[in-house]
């Protein structure tokens, strides 16, 4: 199968650098989740991998080929970058239908792929009639169409309803398993969590992480446990700190253990006869991790405005 592979690649519009010389490896057989914030360069380097755009230097290839080079590219490289790039006068049908003459594409698979997004009952309806859901998963269809082995997606969930967010995960989980390479850019932390293998992290058009989805989280969250017993905690309490734990009580009941595993706090607790009501890893999220990380890259931020004091 075929990799996407970005080399030392830099962008610069006049004197601002989109793009810093970044240098990964989007692998087949796996779903890598593109993160960064606004203005860390995703959008940017999808373009330069499709060929859109020229880098100022470097190079980003696809099965070592550039983009340009490919004869019938939708065969090789499907790309959602712009749900509303079908125009609205068209009809889903007619849209799909030309992408496929262009590529020498079955006129059954233009079928196929309206069947797969469930497009099929709004396939004869002009696209300026379809809601932003509707739009997104024409864009979809269109990156589907060629049976590619390479898939970009930028965004992909926006506008979808539940359905369609479950329907995308699904998807995006079978082009893995078939060994297609799947590149997918988002801002949804806990979405990209039900998907992604591996991440690709950007911050201000440099490279902050190339890493696999758990190990980037395990690394910057620190693991703690969750602990519930019988008297309420001022045994638990004692047993830990003969340990060199600390625990941290909570309104609810619950105690937080921190830089603890579950199987090392059960067995303490078990050992001092203590009736355990709840015991659970308390594990990081991918938006904890992320946010950690891209704390200094961010380029727009905000601030919470302070409280007045009440007299």
């Amino acid at each position: 199968m075929t990799s996407i592979d970005v080399r030392d690649l830099t962008k610069e519009y006049g004197t601002a650098r989109a793009v810093d010389r970044l240098t990964f490896t989007v692998e087949p057989g796996r779903v890598t989740g593109f993160l960064g914030p606004n203005g860390a360069g995703k959008s940017t380097t999808m373009r330069l991998v499709l060929g859109l755009d020229r880098p100022t230097h470097g190079t980003a290839t696809v099965g070592g080929r550039a983009y340009a080079t490919l004869d019938e590219p939708l065969r090789r490289v499907g790309a959602l970058l712009d749900a509303q790039a079908a125009h609205g006068s068209r009809t889903a049908y007619d849209h799909l239908r030309a992408l496929a003459v262009s590529n020498r594409i079955p006129d059954r698979r233009v079928d196929e792929v309206l069947a797969e997004t469930g497009l099929t009952s709004v396939a004869r309806r002009r696209v300026k009639t379809y809601s932003l859901g509707m739009r997104q998963r024409l864009g979809i269809a269109a990156a589907l169409l060629g049976d590619p082995e390479v898939v970009l997606l930028d965004e992909p969930s926006n506008g979808l309803d539940p359905e369609g967010i479950v329907w995308i995960r699904g998807l995006l989980r079978r082009l893995a398993g078939e060994g297609r390479t799947v590149l997918v850019s988002s801002h949804l932390m806990n979405e990209t969590a039900s998907f992604a293998d591996h991440l690709v992290v950007l911050g201000r058009g440099r490279l902050l992480a190339d890493t696999p989805m758990r190990e980037f989280i395990d690394a910057r969250v620190r693991p703690r446990v969750r602990v519930r017993i019988s008297d309420g905690g001022p045994a638990l309490r004692r047993v830990l700190a003969k340990h060199g734990y600390e625990a941290a009580a909570h309104a609810d009941g619950h105690w937080t253990v921190e830089h603890a595993r579950v199987d090392d706090i059960g067995r303490l607790v078990s050992a001092a006869g203590l009736t355990v009501l709840e015991l659970a890893a308390d594990e990081g999220t991918l938006e904890q991790a992320y946010l950690d990380l891209t704390a200094s890259a961010t380029e727009f931020t905000t601030t919470i405005a302070p409280q007045p004091q009440e007299a």
